[in-house]
Order: structure tokens, then sequence, then C-alpha cells
């Protein structure tokens, strides 16, 4: 039943590319990890090296346990203050944001992860490491650390914006010319990383994969096709593939909350994205299974954004002069401005 339900999904070929992109950026972030964790180690090593006085005095810890809040953080202690300082200078983007919250700042002198989640984007204060990282949290490390300057910046930025789309598409569906277009830019990347050996192992995993057909076999209903047997760098199981399916939705599902946890206000176009999730997974009977909690989670958010509107109207209908905008907040009773994206 639930290869069936997952072969009628693939039969929509927009939906099949969307979760073949989005498990080519599996594929680079599996090669990315150890170079990551690796460099990350070296950038540490040599900021301690250049300014020992400074970011690691003999004897001196964080005893306050400085504690950021999202994108502020106004440290408690000196130690704290300057390792602030050398992120923000190794930051290529100084006046741009940077989710201090991520960190676990008394952690910076000792732990080379936590200095590295400086440069992420939010959600990653619990993460301890490069195996528990997204594709979009290491692209980001390498786009706003300088220490990644060797690579060349505009390629990182076209493969982010590419995932932002992905993750961002209200359907999950991405056409065939946008996918070739992915796949040209995810290769123009990994030119840059020819010296990571699983990179380039990755790179030919993903060619093969943007080219083959990922047909669902079922058994007792159809005959095998040809080759199921074969590479397994382009056939996979209905199983195997099931389990990209769901990492990608848990990725999705998981900066839909993070928007709702971080922002008071949602725009049409998020809010869109709330609805369109939950009527998918409930469209999917073996995924409404899995993913029960995130069922009930997704209908509690929409069920407060309907009440809150229709509060809003009848405060309109009070106060006529008050002008109404197209987002809503989830925490006040107000109309708000359309928000940026994830």
């Amino acid at each position: 039943m639930a290869l069936a339900e997952l072969a009628a999904r693939l039969n929509c070929a927009e939906y099949k590319n969307w979760v073949k992109a989005g498990h080519c950026l599996v594929l680079l972030r599996d090669a990315l990890q150890r170079f990551a964790g690796e460099q990350l180690r070296a950038f540490h090593r040599q900021l301690l090296a250049r300014s020992p006085a400074r970011l690691a005095p003999p004897g001196r810890l964080c005893r306050s346990r400085c504690l950021p809040r999202g994108r502020q953080f106004q440290s408690s202690c000196s130690l704290c203050t300057e390792w602030k300082k050398e992120i923000l200078n190794h930051h290529t983007n100084r006046n741009g944001e940077v989710h201090w919250g991520n960190c676990k700042p008394w952690l910076w002198p000792s732990n080379s992860w936590e200095l590295a989640k400086a440069y992420m984007p939010r959600g990653q204060m619990d993460i301890s490491g490069p195996d528990k990282c997204d594709a979009a949290a290491l692209l980001n490390l390498f786009n706003f650390c300088d220490h990644f300057s060797g690579i060349d910046q505009k390629k990182v930025r076209e493969v982010i914006k590419c995932r932002n789309e992905l993750m961002h598409s209200s359907e999950m569906k991405v056409s065939s010319l946008w996918l070739g277009e992915f796949g040209k830019k995810i290769q123009n990347l990994i030119k840059e990383l020819q010296n990571v050996p699983e990179v380039m192992t990755a790179s030919t995993r993903i060619e093969k994969l943007l080219s083959s057909d990922w047909a669902v076999y079922i058994p007792g209903e159809e005959d095998q096709p040809d080759g199921l047997e074969g590479e397994t760098e382009v056939c996979m199981s209905g199983s195997q593939i099931s389990e990209i399916e769901m990492e990608l939705i848990k990725e999705r599902l998981k900066e839909i909350y993070l928007l709702v946890e971080e922002q008071e206000m949602l725009s049409e176009e998020n809010l869109n994205r709330i609805q369109m999730t939950k009527d998918f997974l409930k469209d999917s009977g073996d995924l409404q299974i899995s993913f029960q909690a995130d069922m009930q989670r997704l209908e509690g958010l929409e069920k407060e954004v309907n009440n809150q509107r229709r509060s809003m109207k009848e405060t309109g209908k009070e106060y006529p002069d008050q002008e109404e905008d197209e987002g809503c907040s989830l925490k006040k009773m107000k109309c708000i401005p359309k928000e940026q994206l994830l």
C-alpha cells in the first residue's frame, strides 16, 4: 500500500523532480561533512595560535554562561566579547544578521563547531557537529566564514538560492527545466572542491541520479523493470526513495516550525506553505501515519491563524480607519507587513 502511494506521487514529474533535487542536496551534504569538520578544527587552531592572550588566556573561562537570544548577543564576560569580535572579523557580511542563538559562547574556546554555528542559519543550537547538519547549514558556513574564501562564493550562493527555492516551493514541485539548471549549478560548485574525494564521488552519483527514471517497482503488480538490480547510484528500491522523501519532508517541517517560533508575523505566502504541507500529508495515507503528530501541529497552527484573522476582521469593522495588511500575527491581534521567507 505504501509503495503504491509513493508510486502515485512520483507519477507527478514535478514532484519527482522535487524529491530528486532534495536528494542531490543530501548527497552533497554527506560529501561535505568530513571536509567541513576538518576545516573548522584547523580554523579554530589558527585563531587560538594567533591570539592566545585574547582568546585562550590561562585560567580564564566564561563563568557567566553568556546566553544569546536569536540575533541578539550582549556578552557578560570579556572572553566571550573577544570571541564575538573574532567571529565578526571573519564574517563575510559583517553588517548582516548573525544567529547568535545557535551558539553556546562559553564553549567557543574549546569547541570548533560552536564557532561554526555563528555562520549558519537559525535552528542549529542542538547540532553538535557536521554529521548532524543539513546542506543549508554547511553551505551558509562556506558562504559567510572567510576561512572558505578559496571557494567561489558566487557558486556557493547559487546553490543556496536553489536550495531555498526548493524548500520554499508551496506545492513541493519543480520543473524539469529548473532541475536541469540546478544540476549545472551544483556541479559547478563541486568543481571548486575537486580535492575532496567524497565530493567527487558524490558528483558521479548526482549526475546519474538526475538522469535516472526512479520508477517504483510494486511487487505482484507488474514486472520488475529492467536494470533494477543494476547500479545502486541510479536504481533504488521504493523503500530507499521513501526514506529520501521522508527526510525532505522533515526538513520542510523543521523550517516551518522555526519560522513560527522565531517570528510573530507570517505572510500570506508562509501561511500558504503551512496549509499546502498539511493538505499534502492529509492526502497521503502512508505519510499520515509517520507524520501524525506533525499533522496535528500544523492543524493547530492553521486554526490559530484563522481564529486571529476572524478577530482582526471584527476589529476592522469596529475600527474602520485601521488599515489591514496581508500578513497576520500568531501572537498579537494585529496585521503585519509581508515577511521574508526562511
